[in-house]
C-alpha cells in the first residue's frame, strides 16, 4: 500500500455526484469530524457543503468526455494538494477520476453502492469494484450482484 505522505490522522476523500448520492455521502460526515477529510461534488443550483466542485456530467451527456478531461485535471490537481489516503465515494461520474487516482497510487478506496438500487448493479459499482479495497452495499438484495461486496446498512 502507498504509505502517508504526512504525519497526524489519514486524510479523507469522500466524492459523490449531486443530489442523492451527495446526500448518502453527507451521512459520512463523522469520519470527517473524526480524521482529516473534506467533501467533493458536482457544482450545481443547490447549495452544498465541500471544499471542492467538480463540472456536472453524466454517460448521456454529449460534452460528457470534455467536461470528463477537466474533472479529472482538477482532481489531480486536488490530489496533489491534498494527499488523501482513503477515497470513500457513493458515486458516480464525478468519482472516476479519484477512483484512478487511488489505483494508481495504492491508496485505500472505498465504494458504497447507492441507496436508490436495490434489485440491481450500476455501472459505476460494476467497474470500481474491481479495485476497491471495501466495497458495501446497503441492500442485502444488492450483494448477489457483486464478487466483493458486504453488507452494511443503509446510510439513511
Amino acid at each position: 500500500m502507498g504509505k502517508k505522505k504526512h504525519d497526524g490522522p489519514p486524510r479523507l476523500l469522500l466524492v459523490s455526484s449531486s443530489g442523492g448520492h451527495w446526500e448518502q455521502l453527507k451521512r459520512l460526515q463523522p469520519l470527517i469530524d473524526k480524521y482529516d477529510g473534506f467533501l467533493v461534488t458536482e457544482k450545481t443550483q443547490f447549495d452544498a457543503n465541500a471544499k471542492y466542485f467538480m463540472l456536472q456530467t453524466d454517460l448521456r451527456d454529449i460534452l460528457m468526455i470534455p467536461k470528463m478531461t477537466v474533472n479529472s485535471l482538477r482532481a489531480l490537481r486536488i490530489w496533489l494538494k491534498e494527499k488523501p489516503d482513503f477515497v470513500i465515494t457513493t458515486g458516480t461520474m464525478v468519482a472516476y477520476p479519484f477512483y484512478l487516482l487511488a489505483v494508481l497510487t495504492k491508496k485505500k478506496f472505498i465504494f458504497i453502492e447507492t441507496f436508490g438500487r436495490a434489485n440491481m448493479p450500476t455501472v459505476a459499482g460494476k467497474v470500481m469494484e474491481k479495485h476497491s479495497d471495501l466495497f458495501i452495499v446497503q441492500w442485502e438484495t444488492q450483494a448477489k450482484h457483486y464478487k466483493k461486496a458486504i453488507y452494511g446498512g443503509c446510510l439513511y
